[in-house]
């Protein structure tokens, strides 16, 4: 108790104390005490007051011109926006309308299903019926390794997420376990879909994925469970999980809908005539 009441007592360092007792003796201390030193106080006073004031009124000045710009930009934001929804909407009416020509006029050449079917195999169409989902997510500490070598030539880090070359294998074996469709969080793929990593994002399509990532096959659904499952990427798949905790899920599902691919890129071959066959019989 002694040693706390001695601190709050001497609150101020004897040194302190000693000086602005010498500066009270001196009569250097507190308010100056020529007319000069007044003087040039209060002109100090006044100039600290005018850069305040001036201050204040540029602000209040300026306020409204930056409060018109910042509502000029929201609202050319807006417009934008909506032109680029508009556009969106137009480019969506045009493939509709494509689409439909083109069944149409199939259906007079008698090859309006195989059309159908191509269109389904190239993800050109959007597709409903039974078949697998398969979500795969990051481990729950990202940080955990494993002691196997499943992924051993990918080139990244053990880390516990999922990397490109696992969704790659994943789609790979889902194809060829007999899916006739597959999407990854909503996005359809084709057979010139890109799997590939950005730093620890996956793009597909150079579009980046966020986890957990679910994977939607349309086929026949059970018979496409064991396949998969008891293929060689499912079991990789299965080795993912227990070596590097990754989480796994896979069920089959009655009805599924996948969308067409957002854009189809459409290349042609021309057939070979009866002159150009003999043109090129006669050259050789």
């Amino acid at each position: 108790m002694s040693l706390l009441t001695n601190v709050m007592d001497h609150s101020l360092d004897e040194g302190y104390a000693e000086a602005a007792a010498r500066k009270q003796a001196d009569g250097s201390g507190g308010m100056p005490k020529t007319l000069r030193a007044k003087l040039g106080l209060a002109l100090g006073l006044v100039f600290a007051a005018l850069i305040v004031t001036v201050g204040a009124a540029q602000t209040r000045v300026a306020a409204p011109v930056v409060a018109k710009e910042r509502e000029e930009l929201i609202d050319r934001i807006d417009r934008e926006t909506e032109a680029a929804d508009r556009l969106k909407d137009g480019v969506d009416a045009l493939r509709d309308d494509v689409g439909a020509r083109q069944r149409e006029a199939l259906k007079h050449s008698g090859e309006g299903d195989r059309t159908e079917l191509v269109g389904v195999l190239a993800g050109a169409v959007a597709v409903h019926g039974p078949g697998v989902k398969l979500v795969v997510d990051d481990a729950k500490d990202t940080s955990v390794g494993g002691d196997g070598d499943a992924r051993s030539t990918s080139g990244f880090s053990d880390t516990g997420r999922v990397r490109d070359r696992d969704m790659q294998r994943v789609v790979n074996g889902l194809w060829e376990s007999g899916a006739e469709a597959v999407s990854i969080n909503g996005q359809r793929l084709t057979a010139l879909s890109a799997i590939r990593a950005a730093g620890d994002a996956i793009l597909v399509d150079n579009r980046p994925l966020v986890p957990p990532y679910t994977v939607l096959a349309v086929g026949d659904g059970r018979q496409l469970s064991s396949r998969f499952q008891n293929s060689a990427d499912g079991l990789y798949l299965q080795a993912l999980e227990e070596s590097y905790d990754i989480r796994t899920e896979l069920s089959v599902e009655d009805a599924l809908r996948l969308p067409a691919a957002p854009s189809v890129i459409v290349r042609t071959a021309q057939p070979i005539t009866e002159t150009t066959s003999v043109t090129e019989k006669g050259t050789s």
